[in-house]
């Protein structure tokens, strides 16, 4: 068990409360100090690309996930399914760094989130076939209704309370960004060579059901 002292701090300003109406498909976030402890991705899906309430709600879009070490490397790539009003997440230690394409394992990561809509399956409009390296091709459209909020631990100012080695966890919802043609290009390319040519590495877990609080590392 790591000795460093860890503690919890919850951070909420009139920013971060504006934040929560966006839906924005392009989201980016970053985690740091993953050798501290573990971050957590929570997403949900607002059903702003729902066409039809009853008897089944449609809308449900792909996350498509794409984690980045500090110098620019794409490190892992993988989508979950998440249905209207529905709850799925992701730890950074877990999921998005445990089976890196290369050798090392970050210990900070930017985290990009792209939601389409995936690939309907012939047979049911309300099924989809999620891949993150063909977002914005053939049916895989890039769709709203993404919201998704990420956990990160930051060293803490030393005070008589908060002695040096003391760390705090702050949850904040992913920033809306604009999303170019060649960034695009890029992250759907490279998750698409990480598919190919990683031999199974550079993909991470799927999404898991329910949310996820921040656990300290072993």
């Amino acid at each position: 068990m790591n000795s460093r002292a860890f503690s919890f701090l919850a951070v909420v300003s009139l920013s971060t409360v504006a934040a929560f109406a966006q839906d924005g498909p392009f989201q980016v976030r970053y985690a740091s100090n993953l050798a501290i402890g573990d971050s957590v991705v929570n997403i949900t899906n607002s059903g702003a690309s729902s066409t039809t309430s009853l008897p089944l709600q449609n809308g449900n879009i792909c996350a498509n996930v794409y984690t980045f070490s500090p110098d620019e490397q794409l490190v892992s790539c993988c989508t979950c399914l998440v249905t209207p009003d529905g709850l799925a997440s992701l730890s950074a230690n877990n999921d998005l760094v445990n089976n890196t394409l290369t050798p090392g394992r970050p210990t900070s990561i930017v985290i990009k989130i792209l939601a389409s809509s995936g690939v309907a399956a012939p047979a049911n409009a309300t099924a989809a076939s999620c891949n993150a390296a063909t977002v914005g091709t053939g049916g895989n459209l890039i769709v709203p209704g993404l919201v998704a909020f990420g956990t990160t631990i930051h060293a803490l100012p030393v005070t008589p309370a908060t002695p040096a080695g003391t760390y705090g966890v702050t949850e904040t919802p992913f920033v809306n960004a604009t999303l170019s043609a060649a960034e695009l290009t890029r992250i759907t390319t490279l998750c698409g060579f990480i598919q190919i040519t990683g031999s199974g590495f550079g993909l991470c877990r799927s999404c898991r059901l329910g949310g996820q609080g921040a656990v300290r590392a072993d």
